[in-house]
């Protein structure tokens, strides 16, 4: 395997090679447990998910790691607005977090740590810290000094007074320079508190991630993944922090998917202009979801619709659809041959190589995507296939869903085409009622053309395959 990534510290596309063969540790930032997360917010969380599958499906041990941040000024704020207190809101959204996770097809991480149960390594980092004269004390606070870090900047490609000129920075006349960032905070009236050398009080952000990250995968490691909002400030001043303390690399790889836009603005919960995957699987099934967020190149940004979700829901439809089709053809034991389409024999190949160009999943969806068309013309009509030719196909498209995680294969796959054909239809039900006959039609040539044939009957739609 030829793994290439881009790498945003060095910004080229580089060969992947892990510190220790055959292992990689791998750590993805995760959420900020003050609320459901958004759709926004599920692009790295599937995205990350998927190269690890890929990892492992190529024989790498991955021991990957993702966060909760469960203490800062949102998570403070939100339990008072609650009448809550932070432990309770932190557990309240970490439950809500795997539920939709999980529903997504997110695999569980090796290690899911919260800030607040690494408090002492928290407290031992930033120790380091003021000793080697890269932070200092005031008031309680304890900030880091970026001057006394000679590569501040080099994962944004900034200068100090290029990151300045465009950052919103808050006046502070206690920092040495303005970009100067705190890694400890005073305690406040009514804060959750820890005790420390400087006094009471928590962590700040940025120094969270460093800790858990070196205690857990080591003070080097090989993949650091996350929003490309999170270049900066977040991910530089980990670097800074990491690398002050212990005078070696933090990370080998730093890679950063695209943001989502809603009406060509950047989702976040700041704008308002958000949904939650929570509401996004109400209206849309998970596999629909990950086809979205894995259609596109990971570092480019993609535009949320409805419409681009319906196609998805659409597309996944024709995975499995194509999928129980070939499950149920006859076998044909007199031929060795599926007829007038035999299987691709460079589709696994292809496959591959468009996952270890950069993680280039709209590439390897490409490919899916031709095999399914190969397996449909094999099977269409009720067609008899060869049992090698069934055995190869399975054995593709199982391969694939392993680590794109885009159809149900459980139950041969009809369940779940049950499933969805009668959210179509009940789809179609509502368009009619409302006159949209545009929409309900489009539902039923679009169910037509998967050979399942739509029947208005005076108890109600029913269906069946062609």
């Amino acid at each position: 395997m030829a793994l290439s990534l881009f790498n945003d510290l060095t910004r080229r596309k580089e060969t992947f090679v892990p510190i220790e063969p055959g292992k990689v540790r791998f750590y993805s930032c995760g959420p900020t447990v003050y609320d459901f997360f958004h759709i926004g917010n599920a692009r790295p969380f599937i995205v990350f998910d998927a190269l690890r599958r890929f990892l492992e499906a190529k024989g790498y041990e991955v021991t990957y790691v993702q966060n909760f941040t469960d203490i800062d000024d949102k998570m403070i704020n939100r339990a008072a607005e609650l009448g809550i207190s932070v432990p309770e809101l932190a557990d309240r959204f970490i439950a809500a977090y795997f539920e939709d996770a999980d529903a997504l097809g997110v695999r569980r991480p090796t290690h899911s740590p919260r800030a607040t149960m690494f408090i002492p390594e928290i407290i031992d980092l930033v120790s380091r810290l003021v000793e080697n004269g890269h932070a200092y004390v005031v008031d309680g606070d304890v900030y880091f000094d970026v001057k006394s870090f000679p590569d501040y900047g080099k994962l944004a490609k900034q200068s100090l007074d290029d990151l300045l000129s465009g950052a919103r920075i808050e006046v502070d006349p206690r920092k040495r320079h303005p970009l100067d960032f705190v890694l400890w905070k005073n305690r406040k009236e009514g804060e959750p508190s820890w005790k420390s050398p400087w006094g009471e009080g928590r962590p700040g952000w940025h120094i969270e991630c460093s800790a858990m990250s070196m205690n857990l995968l080591g003070e080097t490691i090989d993949i650091h993944a996350g929003g490309s909002d999170l270049v900066f400030p977040h991910h530089e001043n980990e670097v800074a922090q990491a690398e002050a303390a212990t005078g070696k690399p933090f990370v080998n790889y730093w890679i950063h998917n695209g943001y989502i836009l809603m009406d060509q603005e950047k989702m976040s919960k700041s704008l308002g202009n958000f949904l939650t995957a929570r509401k996004a699987r109400e209206r849309f099934s998970p596999f629909a979801i990950r086809l979205f967020m894995l259609g596109a190149h990971y570092r480019s940004p993609i535009s949320f619709s409805d419409e681009s979700l319906r196609q998805a829901e659409s597309a996944t439809a024709r995975i499995r659809n194509s999928y129980t089709e070939l499950v149920n053809a006859p076998i044909d034991p007199a031929t060795d041959t599926s007829g007038p389409a035999d299987f691709p024999d460079d589709a696994l190949e292809r496959f591959d190589a468009a996952l270890e160009d950069d993680f280039n999943t709209a590439g390897a969806i490409g490919v899916l995507f031709e095999v399914i068309r190969i397996v449909n013309q094999a099977t269409a009509g009720g067609k008899s296939v060869a049992a090698n030719y069934r055995e190869r196909a399975l054995s593709f498209l199982s391969y694939v869903n392993g680590i794109l995680g885009l159809f149900d294969m459980s139950g041969n796959g009809e369940e779940a085409l049950a499933e969805e054909v009668e959210k179509l239809i009940a789809e179609r039900e509502k368009a009619r009622s409302i006159r949209d006959f545009k929409r309900a039609d489009s539902i039923r040539d679009e169910l037509a053309s998967r050979n399942i044939i739509l029947e208005d009957t005076p108890h109600g739609t029913r269906w069946k395959r062609s």
